[in-house]
Formats: C-alpha cells, sequence, structure tokens
C-alpha cells in the first residue's frame, strides 16, 4: 500500500495493530476521520488517553472501573452473594448482555492451560477462594468457555471450595462443547445461565 504522505501511513499503521482491523480497514478509518472536523479526532484521542491512563480493575472481581470498586461490585441491587467466575472482562460484557444474571462476577483472567504455560497461579484464584471464605456466598456460577481448559479450571476451582457450604453450578450447555463463550448468540447464552446445572453434572473427579 503506498501512501502520499507518511503522517497517513503512520496512522494507518497504528490501527492496523488492533485486532481485527486489516489494513484495508485501518486506512478507511483513517479516511474517515480525515473527513471528521478537528474537534472530533481530538475527542477520539483524548478519550482514549484519559481511558488508558486512568482505568482501573476492581479489587475485589477484576473487572474493569473506574475507582477501585467496579459498578457491578457497588450496586447494591445486585446479588452479592452470588459470583458468575468468567475468564475474562469479555465475558462479562457478554453476560450482562443478556439481562439474566443479577449476581456479581470475578474475572480469573484466563483458564488453566498447562500447554500455554497458565497455571493457577497465573490466574486470580485465591483472590476468589477469599472472597468465598470472608464473604457470605451462597452460590458459584463457572461461565467458562466448554472445553478442555474451562473444565480443568472448574475442576480445580471446585476442589478448592468443597469444605464450604455453597451451591456450584455451571452454565447449561447450550453453547457446544469447544465453542468460546464469547461468540454465543445472547438468546442461547441467557438459556444456559437461567438454566444452569450441579457443576458435578459435567465435571467429575
Amino acid at each position: 500500500m503506498q501512501f502520499s504522505s507518511i503522517l497517513v501511513e503512520q496512522a494507518v499503521s497504528e490501527f492496523a495493530k488492533l485486532p481485527g482491523i486489516g489494513k484495508k480497514t485501518a486506512l478507511r478509518l483513517v479516511l474517515h476521520l480525515l473527513k471528521q472536523q478537528e474537534p472530533a479526532a481530538k475527542d477520539l484521542g483524548e478519550a482514549i488517553i484519559k481511558m488508558r491512563n486512568e482505568i482501573k480493575f476492581c479489587q475485589r472481581c477484576h473487572n474493569i472501573a473506574d475507582g477501585d470498586i467496579c459498578s457491578i461490585c457497588a450496586n447494591s441491587m445486585r446479588r452479592q452473594d452470588m459470583i458468575c467466575v468468567v475468564e475474562n472482562i469479555r465475558d462479562v460484557i457478554t453476560i450482562e448482555s443478556t439481562q439474566q444474571y443479577h449476581g456479581t462476577y470475578h474475572v480469573l483472567g484466563g483458564v488453566i492451560s498447562p500447554l500455554d504455560g497458565i497455571g493457577p497461579e497465573q490466574l486470580n484464584i485465591d483472590s476468589l477462594v477469599n472472597r468465598i471464605t470472608n464473604e457470605q456466598v451462597q452460590e458459584i456460577v463457572f461461565a467458562l468457555s466448554p472445553n478442555i481448559q474451562g473444565d480443568t479450571t472448574i475442576y480445580y476451582i471446585q476442589k478448592k471450595v468443597t469444605q464450604r457450604p455453597l451451591r456450584i453450578t455451571t452454565i447449561a450447555r447450550g453453547i457446544s462443547f469447544g465453542g468460546e463463550l464469547e461468540y454465543a448468540d445472547e438468546m442461547t447464552l441467557a438459556r444456559s445461565i437461567a438454566n444452569r446445572q450441579p457443576v458435578e453434572n459435567y465435571v467429575s473427579g
């Protein structure tokens, strides 16, 4: 791709570094910004810089937050005795879009995957166990992608909390095994949450 402007070329190169954005899409975005009034481009740039500099992670659940505690954990209308365990922040957003879950979350930051060098110590598992120990948790809902890594993670966490009196469930397998949670349609995911099942139905020791 040939450019008559180094500035445009640099902008396209930066946009193309974003996931799912190729050179052609990056060029369309850059040309779109060039057509906008200067304040529009300035607002976009400032919003990105402000987000990157000021965004925090919830000290309780590890979700993105504007302060020390995210808006979900701080919401007194949510069920504070229910924790939905997810792999990443995208999964929180995906589940919230169904409007079928009204508890809190816990973001693990990944799943156990020895082949990728990811063990329990790299994940937010200890803080989850601490929450279960120190808070009056009644139910844990595992909403991890239905694959070997997800099931291994569920099994590991389940073994660490078996001595505590709480209900342990997982979303129903309306999502095919091997699928990714973030790509499930909202209706399927909503049914999976509503029809969650005891975890021992899916993960056995």
